[in-house]
């Protein structure tokens, strides 16, 4: 009795002593934060929602879209790189976003070392708009008015960096010309500027612009690239417009914090590179002018390695300082 009183002690203690194992849900066992740093209604916010609903589908997780504008998107990248590398809070952005420091004097984070670059979704030309009762109908037009009254017009963009802004600096410079640029918290209050005749001109994604061309809300006078687009075939190239050499895409991606874990990095980025090129989601980005992209978060990394070097260089070119 006693020799078994020993055993039954000796058990307990030991099972006190044993450290508790605790087995983590597999990733994601909760829903996960979309944060977009843009206004609602502009291109950014559009694509997000279409990879939320992606990624939602191929998780079985709730995908929540928050917008956090502000600071030409840093509002919203420092939240994403701040948060927790545990995968429930990403960055849903453009181009823009990897160019912050080459525009801000103070971006407050780092987005190339802050950030982990996760999937590219989409990429897709601009389109240069103008205020509907504008006359210029092409750009040697347009030109021609600018010098002629160079106080009347203006520049808007959605926010310094974007690639509606670069496309901006890029036309001043093979123009000649030099239309001020007014920046703004997002694409949707800058097109509201432009219609209603306080700015005349503004360079943003076809995703955005399609939509107000096609009602006849503005004029546009050119896309940015070399042939016209299926989504919007009416608008001229820029060399049928009077500027070859003028092209520009944007492009849309996701990010996560710095030092996520590699498996779901490779989750978010496979569930993305099936779910873009499903058959309706192909179709339906291309009548929006947008390009599916399927790439590796290796090939997407050495993608922003090229794109930061060639913007850097533009904006160098254009003497452009950071504000």
């Amino acid at each position: 009795m006693a020799i078994t009183r020993r055993i039954l002690l000796a058990g307990a203690a030991s099972g006190l002593a044993a450290p508790a194992v605790h087995a983590q849900p597999a990733w994601p066992s909760r829903p996960i934060r979309l944060i977009v740093p843009f206004t609602p209604g502009g291109s950014t916010d559009g694509m997000a929602r279409i990879g939320a609903l992606k990624l939602q589908e191929r998780l079985g997780q709730t995908v929540v879209v928050e917008n956090r504008p502000g600071g030409n998107g840093t509002v919203g990248g420092i939240a994403v790189a701040g948060a927790a590398p545990d995968g429930y809070t990403l960055l849903s952005s453009a181009s823009i976003q990897v160019v912050a420091r080459w525009v801000m004097r103070e971006p407050g984070y780092d987005p190339l070392r802050d950030l982990t670059p996760m999937a590219r979704m989409g990429q897709g030309p601009l389109l240069l708009i103008m205020n509907k009762d504008r006359a210029p109908r092409s750009i040697p037009e347009l030109a021609a008015a600018v010098r002629a009254d160079p106080r009347a017009w203006t520049f808007g963009t959605s926010s310094l960096g974007a690639a509606g802004h670069l496309a901006t600096i890029e036309f001043n410079r093979l123009t000649g010309l030099d239309i001020p640029i007014a920046s703004y918290r997002g694409t949707a209050p800058a097109l509201q500027d432009l219609m209603a005749g306080n700015i005349q001109l503004m360079i943003d994604p076809i995703l955005a612009m399609g939509p107000p061309v096609r009602q006849g809300a503005v004029t546009a006078l050119a896309i940015t690239t070399p042939q016209r687009s299926r989504a919007a075939p009416d608008v001229p190239s820029a060399p049928e417009a009077g500027l070859p050499g003028f092209e520009f895409f944007s492009w849309w991606a996701i990010w996560g914090p710095r030092g996520l874990p590699p498996e779901i990095i490779a989750r978010v980025n496979g569930a993305l590179r099936e779910g873009m090129r499903e058959e309706d989601t192909v179709r339906r980005l291309t009548e929006l002018g947008i390009e599916p992209v399927a790439e590796t978060p290796a090939e997407f990394a050495a993608f922003i390695a090229r794109d930061v070097a060639r913007n850097a260089e533009l904006l160098r070119l254009a003497n452009f300082v950071p504000e």
